[in-house]
């Protein structure tokens, strides 16, 4: 078996049973927000865990149900992939970083046609999620994966039911490709899906189940959790022209130009990026957290145990798919964003 899908499955299960006893169990911190990093987080804290004996109860609840949870005060860090805005920032009081970075894939169920056995450009996957490609045959489909007797198989878009960081990504990507997608969807965390045949799935968990189950289905979710469920990839076609499988290389390559500093709450947008190997729907996913923190011990522990990711971490997100952020920028975080942050 796959060595890294066998290292997904056991994180999510100790981490989802973990979750699962609430508050039979005490955890020194607190987090909610975003599914997109939850495997990672996961990972960390487990192995933060045993080094350090703070524990962390992280809620993979999704990117909007993160920033309603840390704007409340019922948590010590919020998780989002779609990052809050300036603007937004200075009203609440919080800052913003980045913690690892990732990519959105496009997965689909075609029986005959596995990982990378398709392909498709920006323009065609937003048709088929608009409903204008209504089947797996139709002819611009078709005419992108030559000599592939694919069937006359009705498309299910399958999306995001909640509001969602993952979702905020993936329709930016689409906005960004397809100028009828940003005139009639646009980019959102919840959106109003047009395709007649859409059904929803709560968190990245929830999509990948139906897309796993349903015959003719087309999603997208984060990379992970594709792999822990062994489904299928599309390969997209980047900027340069180039089609790409994601992975941790590829998702490297659209995040190395990448200038955090010169958006507002390093919110950047790292979609459509331009490279030879880069993945067209890389993503960041953020933490937020209140400058004047209502508990200053908590808040100082949040800041440990990322310290500690950031130092440590990095081989457990290369193992999950994920990229880890170079130390030049970590230590920016530390000395430009972390410093606003009032520990007594």
């Amino acid at each position: 078996m796959n060595t890294k899908r066998t290292l997904l499955k056991t994180v999510a299960a100790a981490a989802l049973a973990t979750m699962a006893m609430g508050s039979a169990i005490a955890a020194d911190i607190t987090g909610a927000g975003a599914t997109f990093p939850f495997p990672i987080y996961a990972k960390w804290a487990e192995a933060y865990k045993q080094a350090t004996g703070t524990g962390l109860n992280y809620q993979s609840i999704g990117s909007s149900g993160g920033i309603r949870q840390i704007r409340a005060k019922t948590v010590a860090f919020g998780a989002t992939d779609a990052p809050v805005k300036g603007d937004d920032l200075t009203k609440d009081g919080m800052v913003q970083f980045p913690a690892i970075i990732g990519g959105t894939v496009p997965v689909f169920n075609v029986p005959g046609f596995g990982k990378g056995e398709l392909r498709v450009t920006g323009p065609v996957l937003a048709d088929m999620f608009m409903g204008k490609i209504s089947k797996w045959n139709d002819p611009r489909f078709a005419a992108l994966n030559p000599g592939k007797k694919l069937p006359d198989l009705a498309i299910t878009v399958v999306h995001r039911a909640d509001g969602s960081g993952t979702t905020f990504n993936w329709t930016d990507y689409l906005a960004t490709v397809s100028k009828d997608w940003l005139d009639t969807v646009g980019r959102g965390a919840a959106v109003k899906w047009p395709a007649p045949t859409s059904v929803g799935g709560k968190g990245n968990e929830g999509v990948a189940a139906n897309v796993a189950r349903t015959r003719g289905a087309l999603g997208y979710v984060e990379y992970a959790y594709a792999k822990r469920n062994s489904i299928s990839v599309m390969a997209l076609q980047n900027k340069d022209g180039n089609y790409l499988m994601p992975g941790d290389d590829t998702f490297a390559a659209a995040a190395a130009g990448a200038d955090w500093f010169s958006v507002p709450g390093m919110g950047l947008s790292i979609v459509n990026q331009p490279g030879a190997n880069a993945y067209p729907v890389s993503t960041a996913s953020f933490i937020l957290m209140y400058k004047d923190p209502a508990n200053k011990a908590e808040s100082a522990e949040v800041l440990k145990f990322f310290d500690w990711a950031f130092k440590n971490g990095k081989q457990m997100a290369l193992d999950l798919d994920y990229v880890p952020l170079p130390d030049a920028l970590t230590n920016q975080i530390r000395t430009r964003v972390w410093s606003e942050i009032k520990n007594k």
